[in-house]
């Protein structure tokens, strides 16, 4: 049954890289309080899923055209949007110099830094853009930006990664200011040591190790020592916290990132 709680039944919200991972579970758990829920995602053939009733579009988020006809589509399979949330992302572990010069393949290059920053940041204004002439339409509504611990803190190996969340926490703090009158709330949330999903994959793995000068089976932590509430966080943690802030209960919140990283981050 819907969580009548959050008031949340039939609002109309698009997440975006929402078939896997932190926005797969986003997703669900909009669903499951009464929200109607579009994917915008490269991964999925435009429709309605049978299983779940989530209406998937196909979208290149570092496309205008594909980003405004994709919240063209939402709009004209519900009528009206209520909220965004910006979670597609993409991440590649890479060194500013390989000091070793063992790796040049782990070294930052322009290729890595235009596609980072063309899908975690410039497909996150793309994507806010569009679907802030539809909130204006429907008399305002509310944009969460899925950043990062490290956008607040930085990490080793993970320097370019690190700055396009950071540049969403800014647009976060911008937004918030330039949309506020307009009745659009704009909050950022940053998870920090999450459980493992499709995207931590072998290779992403390997490339951090090294990154890090550790073996890729070193990567694993004693998350009591580093965690306060020992343990990483859990995909569903973010999701409970990304669908509140969605809510009319967190009416109030604008302009502010919230780190969700167990008590770790020092930011």
């Amino acid at each position: 049954m819907p969580d009548t709680w959050l008031g949340l039944e039939g609002k109309v919200v698009i997440v975006t890289g929402g078939a896997s991972g932190i926005g797969k579970n986003i997703s669900r758990e909009l669903v499951r309080v009464g929200a109607k829920v579009a994917v915008s995602d490269v991964n999925v053939e435009t429709g309605t899923d049978p299983e779940t009733g989530i209406f998937n579009v196909k979208c290149d988020i570092t496309s205008s055209t594909s980003v405004s006809d994709m919240v063209q589509a939402v709009v004209t399979e519900f009528g009206h949007l209520d909220a965004l949330i910006n979670n597609a992302g993409i991440n590649l572990p890479r060194l500013l110099v390989d000091a070793k010069e063992e790796r040049p393949d782990y070294e930052l290059n322009e290729q890595d830094f235009d596609l980072m920053f063309g899908v975690n940041v410039k497909g996150a204004f793309l994507s806010t853009q569009a679907a802030t002439k539809a909130l204006l339409k429907n008399g305002g509504g509310t944009i969460v930006n899925i950043t990062s611990e490290a956008g607040m803190e930085g990490s080793t190996g993970q320097s370019c990664y690190s700055a396009t969340k950071s540049a969403l926490n800014g647009f976060t703090r911008s937004w918030a200011k330039e949309l506020g009158a307009q009745n659009i709330r704009v909050v950022g949330v940053a998870p920090g040591i999450n459980e493992p999903t499709g995207l931590t994959s072998p290779v992403y793995n390997n490339a951090l190790a090294y990154t890090r000068g550790v073996q890729p089976e070193q990567l694993a932590t004693d998350y009591s020592k580093v965690i306060p509430l020992g343990r990483p966080g859990k995909l569903s943690d973010i999701a409970n916290l990304v669908v509140y802030l969605v809510s009319e209960r967190a009416s109030y919140i604008t302009g502010t990132t919230i780190n969700i990283s167990g008590g770790k981050s020092r930011g």
